[in-house]
């Protein structure tokens, strides 16, 4: 997993970049701030995660994925070990073609229970076949008369309990440990060979699908923050610049007894996410076509695989690069905001460079500063585990693989698929 993995390949530029790439110097952007002009961005562009590039070029030209809601199975890993007391009912649903607030809010009527007294640990595609976890707080353990069986529902809704337990606690917000996906691809166009480098050349065009595979098992993919997170078109991202035209809330005066400061709750959580995840994903671009997403800077920030650990090295050594090749450790880049320290060197002046060549990425980080967010890290690389698959027809694979919380199974396919059609 060092940058000669990258494929020679793949192009030095891509649409988003262009999009956002300026020639201007620093003063120049800064005029070019000054003066933002949002009718003049293309957000839908910009914010395609389709552009962004990958090290290899993926073997796939086209395929269609959640033809039927069957073609996409979400499946929620949360090992827990309950108590079988306490007054907080956790249920093991199943449910297709409902996303997860409404059916939280179908629960809260059927126990009548504040819709606060529902807990669940991550959101769900409504477009799909999900299993996942909800906590009911039922004071007394009284149990409604009758089982729970909406019927306000459509024709291709459903829901089914698979187990429920009895529990002491609330299920909160990011329990989850992990999400398993079970994703069939139809109509499958393999990618044309005919300009590659290939390895072997009399390979098959499902073979070399098994060899990517094989090596994205191996080496993971690029962290990339998935189309949902942007809403459709951008929208998210054109709220998050609105929201950024309007001065930044004041912080409610705390009682004089009180010695803790608290920041500005911010509401627009989804907003701020977006923005985030766009310069994210823009450093996460520019590392890919450089060949440092897997390799490493100086200056780096490093995440510990399977865990929140980070920690910093202002050189690149023998050590560090054989933990980057085991899977141990990952590049990281900044979710942006204040307090962006940890990183230097290499790593920090690109970060930096990446941001200062877009106007549009100016305003979301000023925006994000001036609300006072807390800049965090994410790694670069997204480690696929358990990763099979199987051919159901010349035209029709099937994949599962595991993913840790906060990662997107598009960011899996779009290595593998170079247009996905939905």
């Amino acid at each position: 997993m060092t940058s000669q993995d990258t494929s020679s390949d793949i192009e030095n530029t891509s649409v988003t970049q262009s999009v956002l790439d300026s020639d201007s110097d620093s003063d120049t952007n800064n005029q070019a701030t000054d003066s933002f002009d949002l009718s003049n961005i293309d957000i839908a562009a910009v914010t395609d995660t389709a552009n962004l590039p990958q090290p290899n070029r993926p073997p796939i030209q086209q395929a269609t994925y959640k033809a039927d809601a069957t073609d996409f199975v979400v499946n929620e890993i949360l090992p827990l070990e309950f108590t079988d007391e306490g007054e907080h009912l956790w249920l093991h649903i199943k449910k297709l073609g409902m996303n997860t607030a409404y059916l939280a809010k179908l629960l809260s009527e059927w126990a009548d229970i504040p819709l606060r007294d529902v807990g669940y640990s991550g959101l769900k595609d409504r477009h799909a076949v999900t299993t996942q976890w909800f906590s009911l707080r039922i004071p007394k353990k009284q149990l409604p008369p009758t089982e729970f069986a909406p019927v306000d529902i459509g024709e291709n809704e459903s829901v089914v309990i698979l187990a429920q337990h009895w529990h002491n606690k609330k299920l909160n917000r990011g329990t989850h440990r992990a999400n398993q996906f079970i994703i069939t691809l139809r109509d499958i166009q393999f990618a044309d060979t005919n300009d590659e480098n290939t390895e072997s050349p009399e390979q098959t065009a499902k073979q070399r699908v098994e060899q990517h595979l094989a090596r994205i098992d191996k080496t993971g993919v690029p962290n990339y923050f998935g189309p949902q997170r942007f809403g459709r078109q951008g929208n998210n991202v054109r709220e998050a610049l609105s929201l950024f035209a309007r001065p930044a809330r004041e912080p409610k005066p705390q009682p004089k007894k009180s010695k803790r400061k608290r920041a500005p709750r911010e509401q627009n959580t989804m907003e701020l996410s977006a923005a985030r995840s766009l310069i994210f994903n823009e450093i996460l671009a520019a590392r890919v076509r450089n060949g440092s997403w897997n390799a490493g800077l100086a200056g780096e920030v490093f995440n510990l695989d399977g865990s929140g650990s980070i920690f910093a090295s202002e050189e690149i050594d023998d050590t560090l690069r054989a933990r980057m090749s085991s899977g141990d450790i990952h590049p990281t880049a900044v979710l942006w905001g204040t307090g962006n320290d940890k990183v230097s060197g290499s790593a920090a002046a690109l970060e930096n460079e990446v941001v200062q060549h877009s106007p549009l990425l100016i305003q979301l980080a000023t925006g994000l500063e001036q609300r006072d967010i807390k800049a965090q890290r994410r790694a670069l690389r997204l480690p696929i585990e358990q990763l099979s698959w199987e051919w159901s027809n010349e035209q029709t694979l099937v994949l599962s693989f595991t993913l840790t919380t906060g990662s997107f199974a598009t960011s899996v396919l779009a290595s593998l698929v170079q247009q996905m059609d939905s």
